[in-house]
């Protein structure tokens, strides 16, 4: 038995809506149905067949191969199953994912885990802006599950946050932990301006001192005993996260932001 495999043939000219395209949905089909799947691109609708050579059996996992960056929605409401991304992908990656795993060999366009409830995402290059955000209009962001980002991250990465944990080795753009409601966000590398801008709870871990905006009082430097029991949830992990040299449980605290109800906290290694 071999997994369920799609390459993709060509670069498409327009984007690709893949939000059909998940495992739950495609584990009770046959290869001829799935084939005859339609997915929307641009103002045109293309069979499965079209885009891509289809063989393998439909089962728990699956695979997309040659992928890029106009693929948008893999795994949108995901709630189990395996789906491994060999390429980049574009916007949407994960949004409303409330189980399984998502791994992308490549890098990620902008809302990358949007609005997402469970399960596990793992990135191993880039991701773009607004990564655990809300779509526009809505209040909440990220609900639960874990993102982890091997390169960097664009802007308000975790805006409106609510619950989950981001994992960032590399760098955080602007405004990371904007309005964030709860969760975790640990960044290994250098967090950009306007860190935790109007965030009213939550935790940011980081681990190279940011400029601290204004709004956030300093609390002294504190040990603290539930980060050991953080960075040992993360020994099994395929991540920076799992090397010792990176644990620590003495920072500086920060708290605020005070413009908003001040509980949230800029936690850094000291």
């Amino acid at each position: 038995m071999s997994t369920l495999t799609f390459t993709l043939k060509n670069t498409p000219k327009q984007r690709v809506d893949m939000s059909p395209m998940i495992v739950d949905r495609l584990s009770t089909m046959s290869i001829a149905e799935i084939k005859a799947i339609t997915l929307q691109s641009g103002k045109y609708q293309r069979s499965v067949d079209e885009l891509f050579d289809v063989y393998g059996d439909p089962g728990e996992s699956m695979i997309i191969r040659s992928s890029c960056d106009k693929l948008d929605y893999v795994g949108h409401g995901q709630k189990s199953g395996f789906i491994s991304v060999e390429g980049n992908v574009g916007a949407y990656l994960g949004m409303n994912m409330s189980g399984g795993v998502i791994t992308v060999i490549g890098s990620a366009g902008i809302f990358a885990a949007c609005e997402m409830k469970g399960g596990n995402i793992e990135i191993k290059g880039n991701v773009g802006d607004f990564l655990g955000g809300a779509v526009p209009g809505n209040k909440q962001g990220m609900k639960g599950g874990t993102v982890l980002v091997k390169g960097n991250v664009g802007e308000r990465a975790g805006d409106h946050m609510r619950r989950g944990m981001i994992l960032i080795e590399g760098n955080a753009a602007d405004y990371c932990g904007s309005r964030m409601i709860a969760g975790t966000i640990a960044v290994m590398g250098e967090a950009g301006r306007y860190l935790g801008y109007g965030m009213s709870r939550g935790t940011l871990l980081l681990w190279k001192m940011p400029a601290i905006p204004p709004t956030f009082n300093d609390c002294g430097a504190h040990t603290l005993t539930f980060l050991s029991l953080f960075f040992a949830s993360m020994r099994e992990s395929d991540s920076k996260f799992s090397d010792p040299v990176a644990v620590f449980n003495r920072v500086q605290r920060f708290g605020g932001d005070m413009s908003n109800t001040g509980r949230g906290e800029i936690l850094v290694k000291i």
